[in-house]
């Protein structure tokens, strides 16, 4: 007599029509503005560091996979894609290709699986590799190419820094924060389209929101988390902005500037590595918010977001514990 067998998959489990490819195509849809806007400024070298990186991340999870995990191969689920963008995403265009590979082997093979694959890895595995990456490699980690449009010589030498290491530069050495944006004086039209330095992925605000919007709409994340963040960053910003506007940048400024939005919406919206309930979410968002403002404001680096997002992957188990999704059919308490 043949028995049926229940086999139950890796978390995250949920019930749609979505699967997990069809979740990270979305997702990859969703980063094809920000890299238009990349190749549009940072011409053949974007595509280089793209191509690279993912090539890398589907390459080493087929072959970790095929040696050491002995499953059936999730390569074709697009989430080695999703890893190898979001790395390219969050390093400069003119990164040498074998440290882009350093990277996407820390990314899939430590980040992701050394835990198992998809679904059981605790931090993100594109914000494993960058860290790493700016760790070991800060001098080539932040050489960031000056923007030209379609600009498509391979390599450019010449190099700047981003609005946040000059602001946070000036501020350290007695200069008022207003006349910082003196020098900088289309600031702020320019990073909503993407004309300033920065990684490949991070530049274009439109380009971040209009992805963000998208997965919006197909409900491959919630408001919750982007909006957590970005309306902590606001809030702190406004206040300390408000009590000595020369020292500290105004919220329009923090949120335009760096990770914020790459971050925000692509990488701590992760649902493998983000809270479950939307309770949790907000205080996960909250505390991304915190912690990233901090470190701007009084770290050693001029940016906070990767950090903050994997400080606040570790303690994604225990806002689980503390705010668990009612169970179908339980009677909630009043």
């Amino acid at each position: 007599m043949a028995i049926n067998k229940l086999t139950v998959s890796m978390s995250p489990h949920d019930y749609g029509k979505d699967s997990v490819k069809k979740i990270m195509y979305g997702v990859v849809i969703a980063m094809v503005p920000a890299l238009l806007v990349s190749i549009y400024y940072f011409g053949l070298d974007a595509i280089r560091v793209n191509l690279i990186a993912i090539a890398s991340c589907v390459f080493f999870e087929w072959l970790i996979q095929k040696l050491f995990l002995k499953g059936k191969l999730s390569v074709v689920d697009g989430s080695a894609i999703v890893t190898g963008m979001l790395l390219a995403f969050n390093v400069p265009s003119n990164l040498p290709w074998w440290i882009i590979v350093i990277g996407a082997l820390v990314a899939v093979g430590i980040g992701k699986m050394t835990f198992g694959g998809l679904g059981n890895n605790p931090f993100n595995p594109a914000l494993v590799g960058r860290v790493f990456l700016l760790i070991s490699f800060p001098v080539q980690m932040t050489s960031w190419p000056v923007v030209k449009v379609l600009n498509f010589a391979m390599t450019d030498a010449q190099t700047g820094a981003t609005p946040l290491a000059i602001v946070k530069e000036g501020i350290k050495n007695g200069q008022s924060f207003s006349s910082i944006m003196d020098t900088m004086p289309h600031f702020y039209s320019d990073a909503f389209m993407g004309h300033i330095g920065g990684s490949l992925g991070e530049i274009s605000a439109i380009a971040l929101i209009i992805g963000g919007l998208y997965m919006l709409f197909r409900k491959i994340i919630t408001w919750h988390i982007p909006v957590s963040i970005l309306g902590t960053v606001a809030i702190f910003a406004a206040i300390m902005h408000g009590v000595n506007p020369a020292k500290f940048a105004d919220p329009a400024f923090h949120l335009l500037t760096g990770g914020m939005l790459l971050g925000a919406i692509f990488m701590a919206t992760d649902m493998v590595t983000s809270p479950m309930s939307k309770k949790g979410m907000i205080i996960y968002g909250v505390s991304i918010g915190i912690i990233t403002f901090l470190i701007r404001t009084w770290g050693a680096y001029p940016e906070g977001m990767s950090f903050a997002i994997l400080i606040m992957n570790a303690f994604v188990p225990l806002i689980n514990r503390g705010f668990k999704p009612g169970r179908f059919g339980e009677k909630i308490k009043k």
